[in-house]
């Protein structure tokens, strides 16, 4: 295995912000690591943006405020980006 450097810290935020990474590139809003560039697929990018919505319904109640402040508003991020990349298909 290569070596790439320090790997962040795992925490509920670093977690939370890879799916959104993961979003993004589904929805062809962020290009491949390797350079490539992404093209949408929408039904990967519903699918982990229901994981994030999963994860916020299970954790309700027992999140830091920070944290319930960052799924709320990626959620709501992706969301909208999903409905305008549905729009231009």
């Amino acid at each position: 295995m290569e070596d790439g450097g320090v790997l962040p810290t795992v925490d509920f935020h670093t977690f939370i912000l890879s799916l959104g990474s993961s979003a993004l590139l589904h929805l062809g809003e962020l290009d491949h690591p390797d350079g490539r560039e992404a093209k949408p697929d929408l039904r990967l990018a519903k699918h982990t943006i229901d994981i994030i919505g999963m994860l916020q319904e299970k954790t309700r109640g027992n999140l830091a405020s920070p944290e319930d402040r960052l799924i709320e508003s990626l959620l709501y991020d992706l969301r909208l980006r999903f409905v305008e990349r549905g729009k231009k298909t």
